[in-house]
């Protein structure tokens, strides 16, 4: 398991457990919206917000990482096209030639 995967996990328990100590009533505002609601259920959306916007944060850095392995692979395919045809070259100059010399 990757370690980033066992510190989400981790980071997961503490806030359900935070969550779950925590169940009291609050009333929450936003903009001029006023709704009454429970702690853990605004602890929770909290942290999926930081988690959807983390991962939206990366996703630049991982097309642009795609792009250029694709790119990385073209360009190597292309090289050992070239030095297949090298090879091939190389091997026609040094075979000998089977005729007579007269």
């Amino acid at each position: 398991m990757k370690f980033s995967m066992i510190v989400l996990l981790v980071l997961m328990g503490v806030v359900t457990v935070f969550a779950v100590q925590n169940s009291g009533d609050i009333t929450v505002r936003f903009l001029h919206v006023s709704r009454p609601t429970s702690i853990p259920v605004v602890v929770v959306a909290s942290f999926a917000a930081g988690v959807l916007g983390g991962w939206l944060a990366g996703l630049p850095g991982f097309f642009r990482r795609r792009s250029e392995a694709t790119a990385a692979a073209r360009r190597i395919r292309e090289l050992e096209a070239e030095v297949g045809d090298l090879k091939k070259t190389v091997e026609k100059l040094t075979t000998p030639s089977t005729g007579k010399a007269q």
